[in-house]
């Protein structure tokens, strides 16, 4: 039996289509395009290679095709019963996460990877922040992506993957020289790494590295095609930096042709919560921006994200409906609000529509119920920025300019020395 660049044991029919899916495993896992041209390739070559369509079912998914994934996970599990129990596990961990169930597939993707753990392409499952467990909605989620990634790491050796994903579970438990010595060292082995270009970025921001973070992410981008996964966030993460750097012309740049909606080639999520964080940061800021700016994006959120569920979506969704003055469908978001955190979900869509109406009292009411548990909502450091900032800012507004220091200085230092509020110097 032929085995993967991962030292896999794994049933296919020739060389020529393991070779295609290396290449496949290697693009999507340093989140490049390409990935499914590669995977399809494999599949072209041996139409029984159970796991070449399990991959390509995964790459599918990252680029918002649905429906062909689920077909190609479903001619994986026609082709499983043959298989080995590693390859069964394999596919039986995607098939539980293309039919809604997170919560069997994080469990499952967990003891797959005590006997398989150089099984890159379900460990990948549940690491990073957008992983099962970075979208559990557990308190501690950080401590535990920490503790998975560890676990791993032994077993991967130099391995430029592996080594980007522990660094990032490092920087988001506040280890940042570390994390940076590790990123660094996954880029010498694989400098078009996105996950480790991305990581580096959020190194570079914990440690107020502002100019260098700018300087390295700018270059990093001009070779990263604008269809690959991660493009748009990073272009996120360019235009978050031009707005610390007070430089508006580049933010509105980056938005323009990576992150809004019509501009950005990613996964839906990433265009709301990404554009959505950008655009009242900047007002928080005291950047003006375009009413109709929000009326697009709570648009783009009504067509996408139509009912509530994904915890992250639905905390920006609430933010676009209430900025563009759409208080039906942010009723609907704080009236239905269900998935991974939807009890702090309601009360962070009240507090928007309050800050809306400059009702300041009343969104610090709403704030307090969830500013002890944000990392239950999701996404990393940087993007709960959101809400560190906006209750900051309520406070400066109901005139509790002392306590609005004191929360930056204790929750999220990195932003108290020079804080990027209007309001901090009006």
């Amino acid at each position: 039996m032929l085995r993967d660049n991962y030292g896999n044991e794994t049933s296919v029919a020739s060389q020529a289509a393991l070779d295609q899916y290396d290449i496949g495993i290697r693009l999507f896992l340093g989140a490049n395009f390409g990935a499914t041209a590669a995977f399809q390739s494999s599949i072209d070559l041996d139409s029984g290679f159970a796991l070449g369509h399990v991959a390509l079912a995964r790459a599918l998914m990252m680029s918002g095709q649905m429906p062909q994934a689920k077909a190609a996970i479903n001619r994986a599990q026609d082709l499983s019963l043959k298989l080995n129990t590693r390859q069964r596990q394999h596919i039986e961990c995607f098939a539980l996460l293309f039919s809604g169930q997170p919560h069997k597939a994080r469990a499952l993707v967990k003891r797959h990877v005590q006997d398989y753990p150089r099984d890159a392409l379900v460990a990948q499952l549940c690491s990073n922040v957008f992983g099962l467990i970075g979208f559990s909605g557990e308190v501690g989620r950080e401590a535990e992506l920490l503790a998975y990634t560890s676990a791993l790491l032994p077993h991967y050796g130099d391995d430029w993957w592996m080594m980007s994903m522990h660094a990032l579970s490092l920087c988001e438990t506040g280890q940042i020289a570390a994390s940076s010595i590790l990123m660094d060292k996954s880029l010498a082995l694989n400098a078009r790494n996105a996950n480790a270009a991305h990581f580096k970025s959020h190194a570079q921001y914990e440690a107020g590295e502002t100019a260098a973070g700018r300087s390295y992410l700018t270059s990093w981008l001009t070779d990263y095609d604008d269809r690959a996964v991660l493009h748009g966030h990073l272009s996120w993460h360019a235009a978050l930096w031009a707005l610390h750097e007070s430089d508006e012309i580049a933010m509105w740049s980056a938005i323009d042709s990576g992150v809004g909606p019509g501009a950005a080639k990613g996964l839906p999520i990433n265009v709301l919560t990404d554009t959505a964080a950008i655009l009242y940061r900047a007002e928080l800021a005291g950047v003006s921006v375009a009413p109709e700016r929000w009326a697009e994006l709570s648009d783009y959120a009504r067509r996408f994200f139509p009912e509530t569920g994904q915890s992250f979506a639905d905390l920006h969704a609430a933010l676009a409906h209430a900025m563009a003055g759409n208080g039906d469908h942010l009723a609907h978001i704080s009236d239905t609000a269900k998935g991974f955190a939807g009890d702090l979900v309601r009360p962070v869509a009240c507090a928007w529509r309050a800050i809306a109406r400059q009702d300041w009292g009343t969104a610090l009411t709403e704030l307090v119920q969830v500013m002890g548990s944000t990392e239950r909502l999701g996404g990393s450091r940087a993007q709960r920025d959101l809400l560190e900032l906006t209750y900051a800012n309520v406070l400066l507004k109901l005139g509790q300019t002392a306590e609005a220091l004191r929360s930056l200085t204790t929750r999220r230092p990195v932003l108290a020395h020079a804080p990027p509020l209007a309001a901090f110097h009006s």
